[in-house]
């Protein structure tokens, strides 16, 4: 396979640092009942339908009608949601700065909800400036669906081989790879993702 010549990247996680524990620690004393909070009310399965682009207010109804005495916590989730970001991969946003610098191509795939990525914009403008973006919220598909990586690739006219994606997810990996691209799995920081570019030559 030819090297890469774009640079595809996951937002959550691999640039910025995303938790809901990160506002939970906040309204929660007991660590135990986060997790228990987390596990069994606002779990990964619901937050996920807002990635898939359902609206917050109406997830936000689903739960607080199964589950009326954690309403305020609840609610949190959404009118606090930029608690759950609490900064950015600092070594990683300035090798996008790099890219950037040096003319690489470089888009973005992301299971975000729309209007929460808009939020995320507007505090960390470097996600304003990619080439592409795909949100999966926008779109109603999400990773590791192969139409989410078509989307992009027909979209802006790219060529899977030509790609390089990192993500922190390994079935999003698999399926972007399955998709043709290179990939780098980036399990938060345990990888070095400037050693990895520069595996392919990229100048960072």
């Amino acid at each position: 396979m030819r090297n890469p010549t774009t640079v595809v990247f996951d937002v959550g996680n691999v640039l910025l640092r995303w938790d809901p524990r990160n506002l939970y620690r906040h309204i929660f004393d007991d660590e135990a009942q986060m997790e228990w909070f987390l596990a069994n009310v606002c779990t990964h399965d619901w937050n996920v339908e807002q990635d898939r682009g359902r609206d917050w207010d109406e997830a936000v109804a689903l739960l607080v009608k199964d589950h009326p005495t954690h309403q305020s916590a609840i609610r949190a989730f959404h009118e606090r949601w930029t608690e759950t970001v609490s900064g950015v991969f600092e070594q990683n946003v300035a090798l996008l700065h790099r890219l950037r610098d040096a003319k690489v191509p470089n888009y973005c795939i992301t299971n975000f909800s729309g209007p929460k990525f808009v939020l995320a914009q507007q505090r960390f403008p470097f996600l304003a400036g990619f080439d592409g973006v795909i949100v999966s919220g926008d779109e109603r598909l999400l990773k590791p669906d192969p139409a989410i990586y078509h989307l992009l690739l027909d979209r802006y006219g790219l060529e899977a081989g030509d790609c390089v994606f990192i993500d922190d997810s390994p079935a999003n990996i698999e399926a972007a790879r399955d998709v043709g691209m290179h990939t780098i799995h980036y399990p938060h920081e345990q990888v070095d993702l400037g050693d990895e570019l520069r595996r392919y030559d990229f100048p960072v």
